[in-house]
């Protein structure tokens, strides 16, 4: 009899030859082109957007926030000593906002503890310079550069540090920035431009006539003047500009015979040094007043960076240059009283102001000057300062540092 073939195996019975199980081979697919690029895509868009992660703002900005400080109600005591110091880079200038002091460098701005020097909180950019800060209005305006231009402005809360305003702005590397209430002023040679300090929208902008250039501007309550040097033309032009509107209010020619001029402050008086000169001018009409001379300059010494100061108390204008605090009279521009001092004096309480002296901060009356008691300092302060009080703490500020005073 013939062998019979084995039977096939079934694949209905899930079984192979020989009582082995039966394994159904599959053939495998590559996964469509469409999936490979999506991949693709995806694993590019991760890396990207690790790379901008890590190069971007939020990175590079390191910031903190604090509560909102007590000032102490006391005065100074009768003997002060340095009780810390800080350095600054944007100095001197009114540093004292909402109860703390505003030190600045390369890369930010930092509010420190009037009592203890200790910083309460900061913002400072890695990726970024800053150009330029100030305080006004409770906050501080700080201007950086990422690229050619000064092109970031943002506004910080003085008292907590919490961001109130940001925006893009475009000025200049050398721009300068000064404050007063309601109003922020950004300074170049070429033009200036007018800022609301916590609406951040900007007001008005002023260029200077063709062929000349801004050589020093500032603002106050008067408004905003800015000092003009034109080509083929000797004396040098003064303007006031409202400080709301930006129309020109008046402009006056001073004969500096080609020297250096430079703006002391702008209030209810307008004061520029032209040498050995304060030229003292009125800003209702721009009618100027008696003169004011100053000591002559120490050998060495350079008048374009000397350190001049200007602030207003009640009716009178403080005005520091070359070792000396003058009162002048806002009605007639004359000295009602001066005294040496090594920066600008403070307010004080009764109508008085504080005057940082040799080896002394002296209270002494705003209409004449006289002493009315002192606390003595120790050791010298440095030359060019300007004063301020918090509480029992004597602020003074000058181009590189801040000393705090208690």
């Amino acid at each position: 009899m013939k062998d019979l073939p084995s039977p096939r195996p079934s694949l209905r019975s899930g079984r192979a030859p020989e009582g082995r199980p039966f394994q159904r081979v599959t053939r495998l697919r590559r996964p469509p082109l469409r999936i490979w690029v999506w991949t693709a895509v995806t694993l590019v868009v991760a890396a990207v957007a690790v790379v901008l992660w890590r190069t971007s703002d939020v990175v590079a900005t390191s910031t903190t926030t604090a509560a909102a400080p007590t000032v102490p109600d006391a005065a100074p005591a009768d003997e002060l000593a340095p009780a810390w110091t800080a350095s600054t880079t944007d100095g001197p200038r009114r540093v004292v906002e909402g109860g703390r002091v505003l030190v600045t460098d390369e890369h930010g701005v930092a509010m420190l503890d009037a009592g203890t020097g200790t910083e309460a909180w900061h913002y400072r950019r890695s990726n970024a310079t800053l150009c330029d800060a100030t305080a006004v209005d409770g906050v501080v305006i700080a201007v950086f550069r990422t690229t050619g231009r000064c092109n970031e402005a943002v506004a910080l809360t003085a008292t907590t540090g919490e961001r109130d305003w940001y925006r893009n702005v475009r000025f200049r590397t050398d721009v300068d920035l000064a404050s007063t209430t309601q109003i922020l002023l950004a300074a170049s040679p070429t033009g200036i431009v007018t800022i609301d300090p916590t609406g951040n929208n900007t007001r008005w902008r002023y260029a200077p006539a063709t062929g000349c250039r801004f050589v020093g501007a500032d603002v106050g309550s008067s408004g905003v003047v800015v000092l003009q040097r034109c080509e083929g033309s000797t004396p040098l032009q003064v303007q006031l500009l409202d400080g709301f509107g930006g129309t020109v209010i008046w402009t006056r020619d001073l004969d500096t015979e080609g020297r250096t001029a430079r703006l002391a402050g702008v209030g209810r008086l307008v004061d520029v040094v032209v040498g050995d000169t304060v030229h003292v001018i009125d800003p209702d009409d721009g009618t100027l007043r008696e003169p004011l001379p100053l000591p002559a300059l120490a050998a060495g010494d350079d008048v374009r960076s000397e350190p001049l100061q200007q602030a207003e108390v009640g009716d009178v204008t403080l005005l520091w240059a070359r070792g000396t605090a003058w009162a002048l009279d806002q009605e007639t521009g004359r000295p009602r009283w001066s005294v040496p001092a090594t920066g600008l004096p403070a307010l004080g309480e009764d109508d008085t102001v504080v005057v940082p002296e040799d080896g002394a901060l002296v209270r002494r009356s705003v209409a004449d000057g006289s002493e009315r008691d002192r606390s003595a300092a120790a050791g010298t302060l440095p030359a060019g300062g300007r004063t301020a009080l918090l509480g029992p703490v004597v602020v003074y500020a000058t181009s590189d540092q801040v000393l705090g005073l208690r």
